[in-house]
């Protein structure tokens, strides 16, 4: 890889800063956006006196299928750090299914062998709807379907309930038409059962180690068999709503399933596990709790001798997990790598729950650093806490630390991700996702000052909408209203909106100006009009920026 060339158009003593306010979209300005609702005079000031325009940040501007998929943190930080737009997880998967081709494979037919010999079971562990950020109930109905066509006999279901990426109490919809699979196959004789469960922000799916303790309350449910005693699903989902009045899906208890005999499902020595997402973040560490030999997150009392296998290979640069049915999308050159080669130092940032999106993500899901000595990164430690009972997190942390870096540390680009509005946006609370909004207006007030002392160069942009949408629409745009309260429906996945991409440039005297590709740009635009900004010119197959030099 060549270094990138400079320009000699643009010249700033300072740095070019990325700030990512994540899950904060463009939205109606009605009711239900809690951006528009909330006090934000730093934001509003900037779009009457910046360059901006709005950015895609959903469907197929992101790699998905199509343009009724919501966009999501792991495919809008890839795009924001590729400069290119690649086919992603949910895209590869369903082609796989649909061509085939992942039955084929060597993986699959080892994995049903002796499930298939009646030796053994088959589990399959996973997000449990039809959200396509982390998975699709599409692919495990096609998998299981497959498997009973393949002669399987014995196959166990461990769902994890979303209430994050669709609506916040839907999981009986999912679980209801997972039953239906299921019962097809014991109507021809199988023994086909969900095994256990659980919310999944309390239940297997933690992220870059925030939380162990939720991989193990997964571990005792889908492995041990010890989690909270259940004869179904629903009648877990219906006691769980019952002991706590308004919870969420997202934070149900983990449960087991059991009959006369005791637990239905426990993962034992010769199964097999198929880990069912095809999202990284949230699949590393139960992937790391079935393979790894040298572990002490948590006590997992036994390890089962199994064939483990995620969906997709979760980090390949520590590759995570060893078997994988899908292979990723292979990014390369990413802008970081290019600019590691150029000799710019750049610093990253962000709390536990987005670092690994301005790291790991921003680098084309690649674990570590293209360069030790120009490259750093920082981590706030997360609170554990639900994320609207204390919805500024660690913004003014965050602030602080990039105000420090910005001011002593010679970096070329610094870039940092405020995870308020996705995070709190998610809780589906209304007033809590309006402080979230203030609070990143508050502190980016604070950061734009320093970006201006030191002569630097901002760009404010977001991966997704959010927030933007706390309630749930009808087709012709009306806010839906639950019949029985008369209150919205609260919503608590993403947005189809399009995303802010201002351009603060306190020096700026007419040197560039919006081009054409500005009005119908994507995420996968940003790279390059970072690039320009630092006075480097773009790689040739990197999507256009969105200004020109005039």
């Amino acid at each position: 890889m060549k270094p990138l060339a400079k320009q000699g158009k643009l010249s700033r003593p300072g740095p070019v800063v990325l700030i990512i306010m994540d899950g904060m979209g463009i939205g109606s300005g009605d009711g239900g956006d809690a951006f528009h609702l909330a006090n934000t005079p730093v934001y509003d000031n900037l779009m009457k006196t910046s360059m901006h325009c709005v950015l895609k940040a959903h469907g197929t501007a992101v790699g998905l299928p199509s343009d009724d998929d919501m966009g999501n943190s792991e495919v809008g930080h890839n795009a924001l750090g590729a400069g290119r737009v690649f086919a992603q997880g949910a895209k590869l998967v369903s082609a796989a299914i649909e061509s085939g081709d992942i039955f084929r494979t060597d993986l699959w037919k080892k994995l049903l062998h002796g499930p298939a010999a009646g030796d053994a079971a088959l589990h399959f562990i996973g997000l449990l709807s039809d959200g396509n950020v982390h998975s699709h109930i599409d692919h495990l109905v096609k998998m299981i379907d497959r498997c009973g066509e393949s002669g399987v006999k014995k196959l166990r279901v461990h769902p994890l309930l979303d209430g994050r990426d669709v609506p916040e109490t839907s999981s009986p919809i999912y679980i209801e038409k997972l039953e239906t699979c299921l019962n097809r196959h014991r109507d021809r004789g199988l023994d086909y059962r969900i095994a256990s469960g659980g919310g999944r922000m309390i239940t297997t799916m933690d992220r870059y180690e925030a939380d162990w303790s939720i991989v193990k309350r997964g571990w005792e449910a889908h492995v041990l068999g010890t989690a909270r005693p259940f004869r179904s699903a629903m009648e877990a989902i219906e006691t769980f709503r019952a002991e706590e009045a308004g919870i969420s899906d997202q934070y149900l208890p983990a449960f087991t399933i059991v009959d006369d005999n005791g637990p239905v499902g426990p993962i034992r020595d010769g199964d097999s596990v198929i880990y069912f997402n095809f999202r990284g973040d949230r699949a590393i560490e139960i992937s790391k709790a079935f393979e790894s030999d040298s572990f002490d997150h948590f006590d997992r009392v036994k390890r089962p001798d199994v064939l483990y296998a995620g969906m997709m290979q979760y980090d390949g640069d520590l590759k995570i997990p060893a078997n994988y049915l899908v292979s990723p999308p292979a990014i390369d050159r990413t802008i970081s790598e290019y600019l590691a080669r150029s000799g710019c130092r750049q610093y990253a940032l962000s709390e536990t729950q987005k670092f690994g999106h301005v790291t790991y993500f921003w680098n084309g899901n690649r674990s570590g650093k293209f360069d030790d000595e120009k490259e750093t990164y920082e981590e706030i430690p997360s609170d554990r806490i639900e994320f609207n009972l204390k919805p500024w997190m660690k913004a003014a942390e965050i602030t602080d630390s990039m105000i420090r870096a910005l001011k002593g540390s010679g970096f070329g680009f610094l870039r940092l991700n405020y995870p308020n509005g996705d995070m709190v946006g998610h809780t589906g609370d209304l007033p809590a996702s309006i402080i979230a909004a203030e609070t990143v207006d508050l502190c980016m007030g604070r950061l734009l000052k320093t970006v201006k002392e030191t002569g630097g160069v901002a760009v404010i942009t977001a991966d997704h909408g959010n927030l933007d949408e706390m309630y749930e629409k009808d087709k012709k745009g009306n806010i839906q209203v639950d019949k029985k309260t008369g209150e919205p429906k609260k919503k608590t996945s993403h947005s189809l909106n399009p995303v802010p991409f201002i351009i603060y440039d306190p020096e700026f005297k007419g040197e560039y100006r919006l081009s054409k590709q500005a009005e119908s740009a994507g995420l996968g635009n940003v790279a390059a009009t970072l690039l320009k900004l630092m006075d480097f010119d773009p790689p040739e197959d990197y999507m256009p920026a969105v200004i020109e030099f005039c």
